[in-house]
């Protein structure tokens, strides 16, 4: 598809502006849609990886056995629905570089050309930063379940979950954490278009510290300890690499 007219050089009217953005969204829901497709075809490969946490967590509870407890259906609706919503945030996740791209594209007539040679840092960044996210949400849910379903209780409620209800908790922690570890792109973009400087953001340090952990707090879906804090504390890390990146290209 060509470029609406004015975008090489900037200019465009709302009315080009609105075309173009319903463009990119219905490239996005195309993207989205054929993600979600392949997930649902790999359904069974996909269940058997996210319901490993809970079967190691559930290991030697007396009626689950010494492989651990499986997932149960609560209604007859229950294992389609599972399904159909793994594909979709699935899909969401797997298209993310798609849509990465047609964000970029749709912010670019705003940009001075010294500014647009950052597409391409900016998509990997995004992509990798959002992958670095679910891998600390995964490597926190071992935790997060052990504190949830025997911890808190201290073992005098058995731990039989549904399956609809333990995925919703996995892929919500997984995307939260992935959104959370944007933190950087974010502050980097504000800092090139000129909405804030290093300066400012060294100046609320603190501010940032406290921000940052009741974020964490807030967008956990666990409301555990362990997830909080592996959230928050890469956030800031990430929060004083900004900063660092700021400096750099302020020089």
């Amino acid at each position: 598809m060509a470029e609406p007219e004015g975008v090489a050089d900037g200019q465009m009217t709302l009315v080009e502006h609105l075309s173009e953005l319903r463009r990119r969204i219905f490239i996005c829901v195309i993207a989205v849609a054929v993600c979600a497709v392949v997930m649902f075809i790999l359904f069974p490969q996909i269940l058997e990886i996210l319901s490993e946490p809970y079967r190691e967590v559930t290991k030697g509870v007396e009626r689950c056995g010494p492989e651990g407890c499986d997932l149960i259906a609560t209604n007859p609706l229950a294992p389609f629905m599972v399904r159909l919503k793994v594909a979709t945030y699935g899909g969401m996740a797997l298209a993310l570089p798609v849509i990465m791209w047609e964000v970029w594209r749709f912010i670019v007539p705003g940009l001075n050309p010294n500014e647009r040679k950052y597409a391409i840092p900016f998509i990997v960044v995004t992509v990798l930063l959002f992958a670095l996210g679910v891998f600390f949400a995964w490597l926190t849910l071992d935790k997060a379940l052990q504190f949830l379903l025997i911890g808190s209780v201290g073992g005098e409620i058995e731990p039989f979950v549904a399956a609809d209800e333990y995925l919703t908790l996995i892929t919500l922690m997984m995307l939260a954490f992935g959104v959370a570890f944007e933190l950087p792109v974010l502050l980097v973009f504000l800092m090139l278009v000129g909405v804030v400087t290093s300066q400012t953001l060294r100046k609320h340090r603190r501010w940032a510290l406290i921000g940052i952990f009741a974020f964490s707090a807030i967008i956990t879906p666990s409301q555990d300890p362990f997830s909080l804090l592996f959230m928050a504390v890469p956030m800031y890390v990430f929060y004083e690499t900004a900063i660092v990146i700021g400096r750099v290209m302020k020089r």
